[in-house]
Parts: structure tokens; C-alpha cells; sequence
């Protein structure tokens, strides 16, 4: 499914396009088949904004040119993957750690394009998937007790193979953000955000132009755009 959908978002690209180029497992594949269509002479004059150092990593890797968003004035198209999608195209991400600089690239494009499987889809936000928040290491402990008054059960990621928390790629902490249910995401993305100490939250509301799903249907995988 990932394949299917990750190639269905790639076939929106064409040459000269400067695009967002997302993070997680999906982005990847992305990535991979833009370096290979342009290493082919298919894509040509295309550029790259990362939304993270795995995403700069790989285009590096695939040849893909890259530009930070202070040289650009203008942005196509950015594909980017999601942990939890509602009917109404809103978004809850961060489940990598990326949700800060993946808002400001994915908020500056002319067309935004998420890209899940349907394992992704729910009803109501925070449904199946905790509320990332990217928070400042000295303000961590007063945000999560904030967080708690809201309805959350707020945990400090850890991180896996390392000791102590995940450090994010700009140098700051994720607090994990468990609410029973986000029934008014807009509120609360910007009552999170307005907690001192608060960076950045993983909710994308009224951004996403299109959602494609990658699914099974009938034991063939296919695409379908919300």
C-alpha cells in the first residue's frame, strides 16, 4: 500500500518544480522514486525542501537538489505522510519527531498532498494516535502539567537504543499528548501552542488539499483520494 500511494503522490511531480519533501516511511519511498525518475532524465530542474535531516539524508542520497525555505519564495507542491487523518482532512503528525519543521515547509506550499495507508484513517483525531509537542527542555515538566489540566495523559518520549529522551533535529523534547478525543482540533492546536515553552503540535488543521489512501481492495492494493 505504501508503494501504491507513494507512487500515485509522485506522479503529480513535474520538472521544474520546487516541492516539500516529506518524512517517515511513505516520504521515503517518495524520495526514492523522484531520485530515480530525475537520475532517468524523466524529472528535470526540480528541487527539494526537506522537512527533516532523514528526509535530507535521502535526497542526498538520490541526487535530488535541495534549498532551505529562507532561499525560496515560492513552493509547489509538498508531500508529506500522517499518523492519524479525520473526514475533514485534518491531520495529527509527529509520530518521527518532524512536526515543527514539516508544518512551516507543508504550510508554504501552493498545493499540500498527504500520502497514508488506511490504517491511518479515523473518525475523530486522537482516536488511535497520541498529540505530538515539541517543547523546550526547560519548560517540559510545567507544559506537561499543563497539558494534564487540559484532558491529556501527557508522557516525555523516550527515546529507543539511547538513554534518555528523543532529542528533536532542532534540539528540543516531544511530549506525547494522549486525549481520549480532539472534537475541535483548531482549538487546541492553538491552546497547545499557546503554553509557554510550547514550539510546536503535531495537529495540521484545514491545511492538507488531498489525502491519498493506499488500501486493499478485493486482495489488490489501491489508491483513493479524499
Amino acid at each position: 500500500m505504501k508503494h501504491e500511494v507513494a507512487r500515485a503522490a509522485a506522479q503529480g511531480v513535474e520538472s521544474g518544480m520546487t516541492l516539500g519533501l516529506g518524512s517517515g516511511s511513505t516520504a521515503a519511498i517518495l524520495i526514492e522514486d523522484l531520485g530515480k525518475r530525475l537520475q532517468a532524465g524523466d524529472l528535470t530542474d526540480i528541487r527539494g525542501v526537506p522537512t527533516s535531516f532523514q528526509a535530507t539524508i535521502l535526497a542526498q542520497q538520490y541526487g535530488i537538489p535541495l534549498v532551505t525555505l529562507n532561499e525560496i519564495d515560492h513552493m509547489d507542491l509538498a508531500i508529506d505522510g500522517a499518523d492519524e487523518v479525520d473526514p475533514h482532512r485534518n491531520l495529527i503528525k509527529g509520530g518521527g519527531g518532524c512536526q515543527t519543521r514539516e508544518k512551516l515547509v507543508d504550510c508554504r506550499a501552493d498545493r499540500f498532498v498527504v500520502v497514508v495507508d488506511a490504517t491511518k484513517l479515523s473518525d475523530v483525531l486522537g482516536s488511535h494516535f497520541p498529540l505530538p509537542v515539541e517543547v523546550l527542555p526547560d519548560a517540559y515538566r510545567q507544559v506537561m502539567a499543563r497539558l494534564a489540566e487540559m484532558g491529556a495523559q501527557p508522557e516525555l518520549r523516550m527515546a529507543v537504543r539511547k538513554a534518555g529522551p528523543v532529542v528533536t533535529d532542532q534540539g528540543n523534547l516531544l511530549v506525547d499528548a494522549k486525549f481520549a478525543a480532539i472534537n475541535d482540533p483548531a482549538a487546541l492546536e492553538k491552546d497547545i501552542n499557546n503554553i509557554p515553552g510550547v514550539v510546536e503540535n503535531g495537529l495540521f488543521v484545514g491545511m492538507a488539499d488531498e489525502v491519498l489512501v493506499g488500501e486493499i481492495v478485493d486482495g489488490k492494493s489501491a489508491v483513493r483520494s479524499l
